[in-house]
């Protein structure tokens, strides 16, 4: 009998090796282009990942902090991986995205996707030239206090949007409307599914040479009205956006990981223990409150496994590069109003 039991655990330890093996042989392999501060959290995580083998990263300057391989040349890389994550500064984007398309390689481009609409419309091109899989790091997209929306937000009429961070001298190659607003106007662009019609903005530049303040005011097509406001010299952090529509009011705080959902319905049944609210006309409608359960998760590496799924079952990508392309359009003619 403990002979029996013996074998049967051998064959088990034997069939989970071969798993193993399998799973291993089947990891795509992955590069990293950028090894500063972003560029550390991808390669720790993509290191930590079930279907990403990580095979080295390149920088200028090899990064004492970590004991990943690092690459001489991006040529070498580039020819040693299946899939490139470019975490450069933006205007080094679109030449290294270039050469990673033309080599047939997946790329995985940090937003935004580049420095002007010109790259992006011909990365796009030259994508679907060779074939390849192509994702933005619109990370907010995968933002648990996001997600667990599913699909409240229907046709909001107004959206309301703070993005607020400290000072980083990191980031300060572009304006605070590429470095920070760009995550609310994707997650707008997302959410309202019209093209933008009207666009104001104003902004200022405090410290950097483009603006470090911005305030904008988005009117879509379908009536949908966006405001944004983007500070990067503020004394406090914060990234709420809220939501408006005719029978919910949706707030989502990014940040801290918190969703409210308000609802107001006709009121149907009389409740003592109610909230109910009635208007001039003697109208009375009832408050029902909401909070969403919200699992803790990692956004980058949702990201890492939705870009991984795509390449592994050709299934259509999240975040686009057309989506990039939209999110940077839109912050282009927020810029031109500045």
């Amino acid at each position: 009998m403990l002979k029996s039991i013996f074998q049967l655990n051998i064959l088990l330890i034997k069939i989970n090796n071969k798993n193993r093996i399998f799973e291993k042989k089947n990891m795509i392999k992955a590069g990293v282009i950028g090894a500063g501060h972003l560029g550390n959290i991808h390669l720790k995580l993509l290191n930590e990942s079930n279907f990403f083998k990580l095979i080295g990263y390149f920088d200028i300057k090899k990064n004492k902090e970590n004991h990943f391989v690092h690459f001489e040349t991006i040529e070498k890389l580039i020819n040693s991986v299946d899939a490139i994550f470019i975490c450069t500064n933006t205007p080094n984007h679109y030449s290294i995205a270039k050469i990673c398309i033309e080599s047939c390689k997946h790329v995985f481009i940090e937003k935004p996707i580049t420095s002007t609409i010109e790259q992006a419309v011909d990365l796009i091109e030259l994508s679907l030239k060779y074939n390849i899989k192509g994702q933005v790091g619109h990370v907010e997209r995968f933002n648990s206090a996001f997600t667990c929306l599913g699909n409240s937000i229907k046709n909001p009429k107004f959206i309301e949007c703070h993005r607020l961070a400290e000072y980083n001298p990191r980031g300060n190659d572009v304006s605070v409307v590429l470095d920070l607003m760009i995550h609310d106007i994707d997650i707008v662009l997302n959410v309202v599914n019209s093209e933008p019609k009207q666009v104001s903005a104003n902004g200022v530049c405090v410290i950097s040479d483009s603006p470090d303040i911005c305030n904008a005011r988005v009117e879509f097509e379908n009536g949908c009205v966006a405001n944004f406001t983007a500070s990067r010299i503020s004394l406090k952090n914060m990234r709420k956006t809220r939501f408006f529509q005719s029978n919910a009011y949706i707030s989502v705080d990014f940040l801290e990981k918190k969703t409210e959902i308000v609802k107001i319905k006709d009121v149907l049944v009389d409740d003592p223990y109610a909230m109910v609210i009635e208007n001039s006309s003697g109208q009375k409608k009832q408050i029902f409150y909401n909070n969403p359960e919200i699992k803790k998760n990692n956004a980058i590496s949702e990201e890492h496994n939705s870009f991984a799924k795509a390449i592994l079952e050709n299934a259509p990508i999240s975040v686009s590069l057309k989506d990039g392309l939209n999110a940077l359009n839109l912050a282009s003619k927020i810029l031109n109003k500045i």
